[in-house]
């Protein structure tokens, strides 16, 4: 994995694949490449671009990732509201907050979105898929599904506090 820091937004490159293409001449080459990039406060964007060279994939990706940024809502900054499920094709994941000091506890193409994402704590289970593209696709999709207290609140019509369980 490939970092680069532009702009406070940390680029991590997750995958690149090579595409041959079989020609009356021999072969052509391709190659596309898979980047996550991140503001490391909650803000997130994926893409996964084409070029006849690394670099220009890599580039590629890196402005389609920056135009798809999202917002995710964490925990104290830190880690995620609660434990959410996520599937994209084969790929499944399972993603589980975790208390302060624990880290990120999880494989590749998730440990890059979560080091983008700017989660310092969460303990991630990917199943069925090591496919780099549905891994991803299905954290986004986990990501997505959470709720802050803050959005539950406006759904129920009732004070943040009332939602936030005390702990005594």
């Amino acid at each position: 994995m490939i970092e680069n820091k532009k702009d406070d937004i940390l680029e991590k490159l997750v995958h690149i694949n090579r595409i041959t293409k079989v020609v009356k001449g021999g072969r052509r080459f391709g190659f596309s490449a898979l980047v996550v990039v991140g503001n490391q406060n909650g803000k997130i964007g994926i893409a996964h671009a084409k070029a006849k060279q690394v670099p220009d994939a890599i580039k590629k990706a890196n402005e389609m990732a920056r135009r798809k940024l999202q917002q995710v809502p964490l925990k104290e900054g830190r880690t995620i509201h609660h434990d959410v499920m996520g599937k994209d094709g084969a790929g499944k994941i399972k993603l589980r907050s975790a208390p302060k000091g624990t880290g990120i506890i999880a494989g590749g193409p998730v440990r890059a979105v979560c080091e983008v994402l700017g989660v310092k704590d969460i303990v991630a289970k990917s199943v069925g898929t090591a496919n780099p593209h549905n891994v991803i696709r299905a954290t986004m999709k986990a990501l997505s599904k959470q709720n802050s207290p803050k959005q539950i609140s406006i759904i129920r019509n009732k004070k943040i506090s009332e939602i936030i369980e005390k702990r005594g």
